[in-house]
């Protein structure tokens, strides 16, 4: 069976995506053929493969694989490929509404192709020395350091990833360095285990746990990762933040098929 998919980046994080409104190609069962298609050599290559799929009461479902082929929890960066890719089928104009797997989202695409999604409030950040753990639709370990360049991201990234307290369920960990008027993060992601060019749920904890550093009641934060720019914007309040918008580009590279 020939498989038709669109691959996306944003920001250098990139996906396959599979438009299922019409026809199944694939589902949640097919975790091997998923890593497969996400394997750099020998498959298409990609951190992540994201199905788009008809909804009930929103414009699509998303269901979204790690690139080991596992269901994972929320991608920000894979989400705002999505959008991108529904609004080039001509399937909503300026704004919509899609379920992920922690809820409805709302996103919207500004005229300059920038692409803003609504992040779910974080209501619980747990505090540590050196660090900062939130949950923003996927798990994430946050430190400040005072060189990036400094750090081999992946071996570092690894020796918190499986640390005891997180080795069974995983968590992404991120590196921030920090200045008055911006960040600059390197991520490494579980189930991609690896480091990829940029986390858009990572950027929006890195942004919070910045908030929090320098007491920000809202914030309109620029965040630099090794594939390019993302904005945070978000307010806080006694219960935690809300109104998270994690805003950027996302791009198409190309079309193809696949034979599976």
């Amino acid at each position: 069976m020939n498989v038709p998919f669109y691959k996306y980046h944003g920001t250098g994080n990139d996906f396959i995506i599979i438009d299922q409104f019409r026809k199944k190609y694939l589902t949640t069962d097919d975790t091997e053929l998923v890593g497969k298609l996400c394997e750099r050599r020998f498959g298409i290559g990609a951190d992540g493969l994201i199905l788009l799929q008809p909804s009930d009461k929103h414009v699509f479902d998303m269901v979204y694989f790690n690139a080991d082929g596992q269901v994972g929890s929320l991608c920000g960066n894979g989400s705002r490929c999505a959008v991108q890719c529904v609004h080039s089928m001509g399937l909503f104009d300026r704004s919509c509404k899609f379920t992920a797997s922690d809820g409805v989202h709302s996103a919207s695409r500004l005229k300059d192709g920038t692409i803003q999604l609504k992040m779910q409030p974080v209501q619980s950040v747990e505090v540590g020395k050196g660090y900062y753990i939130m949950d923003t639709g996927s798990p994430h370990y946050v430190t400040f350091v005072e060189d990036l360049s400094d750090l081999d991201i992946v071996q570092s990234g690894r020796a918190i990833r499986y640390a005891d307290r997180f080795r069974e369920t995983g968590i992404n960990v991120n590196f921030v360095e920090e200045d008055a008027s911006s960040l600059e993060v390197n991520t490494y992601e579980r189930g991609v285990e690896d480091e990829t060019l940029s986390c858009g749920t990572g950027v929006t904890a890195a942004a919070l746990a910045h908030a929090l550093n320098q007491q920000l009641e809202k914030g309109h934060v620029k965040v630099q990762t090794k594939g390019g720019s993302l904005t945070v914007k978000f307010k806080k309040d006694p219960a935690g933040f809300k109104d998270i918008w994690l805003c950027g580009p996302a791009v198409e590279v190309f079309q193809g098929k696949v034979s599976i």
